[in-house]
């Protein structure tokens, strides 16, 4: 048992997840368990991929963030499986299903948050996801020797310097959706997701407006640590230094910081260091001088994940991965709202 409060308890929480991407996904997943009160605030830089093809081509907003977070709350199996439906040939390879139909109802109705909605209501979503703004902008990220580059796609690719802090910035500017400002104002608890920290996370924090309502809100404000670095940009990265970043983007101190402090088998870990991928190691002397609460709890998924199109042998086909059990997250941060 988490507390002695009950059921219906949970259920009213008020939670706002801040993201994008897998992070969010698995968040939002195992948090729609323990309360149906859940807002997906989610990043709008994506320009990579199907969402890059169709935002260059039809001129309209990325939806693919969108549509991860809206099948995340989907209470609909089917059609959860038609919005991630990616087609693999013709005209339209690489595109999922769910990407066009975003498309073509903002271009239908004009407007995406409408598009938004009327998706909601097709996939059954119970909570709410909201573009964290509705301005058409991209990121940008520039390094102390004067490299500048634009968009999230080509900054993935970025080498930033081991312990170098880059600049980022969006152009141009955008500005906060108001019912996402309204939802962090309303909220009971926040959550950073974890991802991907400055193709992600940080675009998401620079949005004009978050600060204040970060700021204003009377939520606790947690950060969900990531489980392994990414290569070139977060090597060597603490869980300290994950946090650090994240307070320096949103402008205001976190609560609570949620890590994981398992190690997975030896062997898992070996097959992503060459990878150029590590674990995400903590100091606990040092997360204890923090302001923050830094809990430390076995985070990581014991989950064997099964590609289905690797052939006709399921065996061959399976395989060991570092991820998020939604499920252990969502009960930590429920425990931390009702400590």
């Amino acid at each position: 048992m988490m507390t002695s409060s009950s059921n219906s308890d949970y259920f009213g929480v008020k939670v706002v997840v801040i993201g994008g991407g897998t992070g969010s996904f698995t968040l939002l997943s195992g948090l729609k368990k323990y309360t149906h009160s859940i807002t997906a605030l989610v990043n709008m830089v994506d320009d990579g991929g199907s969402t890059g093809l169709l935002r260059d081509e039809l001129g309209v907003l990325p939806a693919g963030d969108v549509r991860q977070c809206l099948v995340a709350l989907s209470t609909s199996p089917k059609v959860r499986d038609l919005f991630n439906y990616r087609f693999d040939e013709g005209s339209m390879r690489g595109h999922a299903f769910g990407n066009l139909f975003m498309a073509a109802l903002e271009k239908m109705t004009g407007s995406f948050a409408e598009a938004v909605e009327l998706a909601s209501e097709v996939l059954g979503v119970n909570g709410r996801v909201y573009p964290i703004t509705l301005d058409d902008t991209t990121m940008s990220i520039k390094l102390k020797d004067g490299t500048i580059v634009n968009g999230q796609h080509a900054a993935e690719s970025l080498q930033i310097p081991r312990g170098e802090r880059p600049w980022l910035e969006l152009k141009p500017p955008a500005g906060i959706n108001p019912r996402a400002r309204q939802a962090i104002l309303d909220a009971d608890l926040v959550v950073i997701a974890p991802g991907l920290l400055y193709g992600s996370l940080a675009p998401a924090l620079l949005v004009r407006g978050v600060t204040r309502a970060l700021a204003e809100t009377k939520a606790k404000k947690v950060y969900v640590c990531n489980l392994v670095t990414k290569p070139t940009q977060t090597d060597g990265f603490t869980v300290a230094d994950f946090a650090d970043e994240i307070e320096r983007f949103s402008g205001v101190n976190m609560d609570y910081v949620l890590y994981n402090d398992h190690r997975p088998p030896e062997e898992l870990i070996k097959k992503y260091a060459h990878d150029g991928e590590y674990l995400v190691e903590w100091d606990k002397e040092l997360l204890k001088k923090k302001h923050y609460y830094a809990s430390g709890k076995r985070l990581i998924a014991d989950t064997v994940w099964v590609n289905k199109n690797s052939g006709s042998d399921p065996l061959a086909a399976q395989r060991s991965l570092i991820r998020h059990d939604a499920d252990r997250v969502a009960r930590e941060l429920m425990r931390i709202y009702f400590a």
